[in-house]
């Protein structure tokens, strides 16, 4: 009994060193193109926008394959999805203030991800457990980010203090090293202590998910009650696009994460009943939206924001609407729980291939403008 114990404590004082030796490469990383001239800054703001995921996503996928050890065949295809994801965020000559080159940054993060649940999930991607148990990771890892940004920010705040104490302007170091540095190495940082101490988010998450699903769905009735009584359109901008999104996406967050965390056996409660009308009015949301960008498009024409929206609602309106119709069906008890979960995690990788077209696709449709 003491030879394995020993032998877990070497394991984990291994894994520990090699998830800080990550970290502090993840922290350095995006300190590199500095070194070529591309100093943080406005000027390369669109440059860092692009390539922030390829700072740290590599070597978080790196993490999980040097723990999980999947086959030589998966790291070699891990290997050749940043590579790509690196070719089409920097190959490609954006015009300034590019639309696309804005929606390669927001969906590059998005199709990589899912070369990061490959990894996790070891060889157990296809088996529907290691998905499942991926989105689990991804809400608590978002956690555990948000309760360490906090901390950033308390921990900046009192350093520009203690600097200002003494007469020195330490507002470039939080600018150029604190802030930047530390977002991309909390990501590890943060991976690490949901694979280490699941037990403790773990039981703070589906108490998350119970107190912003309620809240959620009264604030999308408020909307939607709100701008039946005053007639207002939703104004399709790009802003209001991006913010709608989230929202929407933030929903089907809310609802995936529910899902992976209900016992698939537990009988139909309240907090059900519940979901359902998440969903529902996030579907009526959908449809708002998407007919307000179909007004748009046909008044004004193209552009790739609208086409990017256009798709994603349209994707979310397939999620959305077949998961309340599975919602209905469990709570009628006609249809078992695990079908809505096998239809969530079978949407992953369609919001990743949705977000590799934007990526890929986008940029020379739309002559890079």
């Amino acid at each position: 009994m003491e030879g394995l114990d020993a032998a877990s404590r070497d394991a984990t004082r291994a894994e520990a060193v090699v998830v800080l030796s990550l970290a502090v490469a993840a922290a350095l990383a995006i300190k590199v193109p500095a070194l070529f001239g591309l100093q943080l800054g406005r000027d390369n703001d669109p440059f860092y926008a692009r390539n922030l995921s390829l700072f740290v996503l590599p070597l978080l996928t790196g993490y999980f394959a040097w723990k999980r050890r999947p086959a030589v065949s998966v790291c070699v295809w891990l290997a050749l999805v940043f590579a790509a994801g690196a070719l089409f965020a920097n190959v490609f000559p954006f015009e300034t203030r590019s639309e696309t080159g804005v929606l390669t940054a927001l969906h590059l993060p998005m199709a990589l991800w899912l070369a990061v649940g490959v990894a996790y999930a070891g060889g157990r991607w296809f088996a529907g457990g290691g998905r499942i148990d991926f989105v689990r990771f991804s809400g608590e890892l978002f956690i555990y980010y948000v309760l360490m940004a906090l901390g950033g920010v308390v921990f900046t705040a009192f350093t520009m203090m203690m600097f200002k104490a003494i007469g020195t302007n330490a507002a470039w170091l939080a600018q150029h090293w604190l802030i930047p540095c530390g977002a991309m190495g909390a990501v590890i940082i943060g991976s690490w202590l949901v694979e280490t101490k699941q037990g403790a988010i773990g039981n703070v998450a589906p108490v998350l998910t119970r107190l912003f699903t309620p809240l959620f769905a009264v604030m999308l009735l408020m909307f939607l009650a709100t701008m039946a009584w005053t007639g207002s359109p939703i104004r399709v901008e790009r802003e209001v696009l991006i913010g709608f999104d989230l929202l929407l996406a933030l929903v089907v967050g809310l609802v995936l994460f529910a899902v992976s965390a209900r016992a698939p056996e537990a009988p139909a409660g309240v907090f059900d009943w519940l979901q359902l009308l998440l969903v529902v009015s996030a579907l009526v949301a959908d449809v708002v939206a998407l007919s307000a960008i179909a007004v748009r498009i046909s008044e004004f024409g193209v552009t790739p924001n609208r086409v990017a929206a256009l798709g994603e609602n349209l994707i979310l309106l397939a999620n959305l609407a077949w998961s309340a119709w599975l919602y209905a069906q469990f709570l009628r008890g006609s249809r078992p729980f695990a079908a809505l979960e096998r239809w969530q995690i079978a949407c992953l990788p369609v919001y990743s291939a949705w977000a590799a077209i934007v990526v890929t696709v986008f940029p020379p449709l739309f002559a890079y403008a």
